[in-house]
């Protein structure tokens, strides 16, 4: 009679069960952290396009606080806010320096929780690959107590050790897909950030509209 994976899992050995808790540890983690990021960089490029076109209506430098206060979640909104709050006085390579600040700020705010997704993609098939290891390394010690080398013998220990590769690579795969998705929308926000810090500039450094 075949084994199911739950009953593998089930009579698995104890580093092998660990192996695969720390697995589903990084697996949901991960799953917590891509649905976060997929709406909150959402949500940061629609309340940045707003915000820019709100900005380049050319109103007043003191009716746009108001619009940035409403879009917490714009790189470029939360740097207009933070600027405008300490311009008075700067002069522009003060300004600039407040600008370039503040964007870095931001850059890291979406950059935050990244380097879970990154480290879950590296290292996860490798833990899989440990509890693999193990599990072939038990397989052939129960050859050696049965003096057994048929392949029925040894099949039940080879496919729960196999388990954990595939639990290690279930966990990488969408891991590095949604880093490298991420990543790219996050390229793109800070170039945004870029340019709009060139145009803030300009408009702080001449006289009140």
């Amino acid at each position: 009679m075949q084994a199911s994976v739950s009953d593998l899992i089930l009579h698995a050995s104890l580093l092998v069960k660990t192996v695969l808790l720390i697995l589903l540890f990084f697996s949901v983690v991960s799953w917590t952290i891509i649905g976060y990021k997929q709406y909150t960089l959402s949500r940061a490029a629609t309340e940045s396009e707003a915000f820019l076109k709100a900005f380049k209506a050319g109103g007043k430098l003191e009716e746009l606080v108001k619009t940035a206060r409403t879009l917490s979640l714009s790189p470029l909104a939360n740097i207009f806010n933070a600027v405008y709050a300490e311009r008075d006085h700067a002069g522009r390579e003060e300004l600039r320096r407040l600008v370039r600040r503040y964007e870095t700020l931001e850059t890291e705010k979406l950059y935050s929780r990244l380097t879970f997704l990154a480290t879950t993609g590296s290292t996860s098939p490798f833990i899989g690959l440990l509890g693999t290891v193990w599990g072939i390394m038990n397989a052939f010690r129960g050859i050696g107590a049965t003096s057994s080398t048929s392949l029925s013998a040894v099949a039940s220990g080879i496919a729960e050790a196999l388990i954990t590769t595939a639990a290690g690579l279930l966990a990488a795969i969408p891991a590095v897909v949604a880093y490298n998705y991420c990543l790219s929308r996050v390229r793109k926000l800070s170039v945004e950030m870029e340019d709009f810090s060139e145009e803030l500039l300009d408009a702080l450094s001449k006289p009140p509209r």
